[in-house]
């Protein structure tokens, strides 16, 4: 019973493989297509694929909300608001972003001192002057897809969810930025005020020393 068994098992696996290797041709791998602009003769003009009709739009790429991606009104203005709901996660966005995309040149406060502006590079302006900070989302939203002086556009790396993160983000700098003691809380004007008087490394020593393990160093 057992020789049978063994060898009617056999035959099923042996021809299971017969079956894989039959439909497993070279033809299945070699496929007819065309490969990117590749000549045709099925069309008239020799090409091997047509031109999208006239006002396709990608799914998913309609893009009708004009505030949302382009920053303007109906009229052609720059939207006087943010379009994007604005909460925690999406001021944490704009932060980081920001942190990648803008601090180079106008620093971690957006004053214009980045660091490739600390090395020659044109100091922008600060986002704390009086006519940028009366400037309406719209334009900063502008500004920031389609580039201005030597500034770069950045709509083709940023989505546009994310720029408007920034510009929330930019919004709370230029309101931190220009706040009184007054406005604080009183929580937040101790910690500020302990702040204070917390010396800062950098600024007491701005060479970078760091006590006697310096001066051993440079004694030898």
């Amino acid at each position: 019973m057992k020789s049978k068994s063994a060898t009617a098992f056999r035959i099923v696996l042996l021809g299971g493989v017969f079956l894989a290797l039959v439909g497993c041709r070279q033809g299945m791998f070699d496929q007819a297509k065309y490969e990117p602009l590749e000549k045709s003769s099925f069309f008239e003009n020799d090409a091997s694929a047509r031109p999208l009709p006239e006002h396709t739009v990608a799914r998913g790429h309609l893009n009708d909300d004009t505030a949302l991606h382009a920053g303007m009104d109906a009229n052609g203005q720059p939207v006087t608001f943010n379009p994007v709901k604005l909460s925690e996660s999406v001021l944490r966005r704009g932060q980081q972003r920001y942190g990648m995309f803008c601090t180079p040149c106008h620093g971690q406060t957006g004053a214009g001192d980045g660091m490739i502006v600390r090395r020659g590079y044109p100091k922008p302006a600060s986002f704390h002057e009086e006519r940028l900070r009366e400037m309406p989302e719209g334009y900063f939203f502008d500004v920031v897809t389609n580039g201005f002086g030597r500034m770069p556009a950045y709509g083709s790396q940023i989505p546009a969810t994310d720029r408007w993160a920034i510009i929330a983000y930019l919004r709370v700098l230029q309101e931190s930025q220009g706040m009184t003691l007054d406005e604080l809380s009183e929580d937040d004007r101790k910690a500020f005020e302990t702040a204070l008087k917390e010396p800062d490394p950098a600024i007491s020593d701005p060479a970078g020393h760091h006590g006697d393990t310096d001066h051993e160093a440079s004694a030898h």
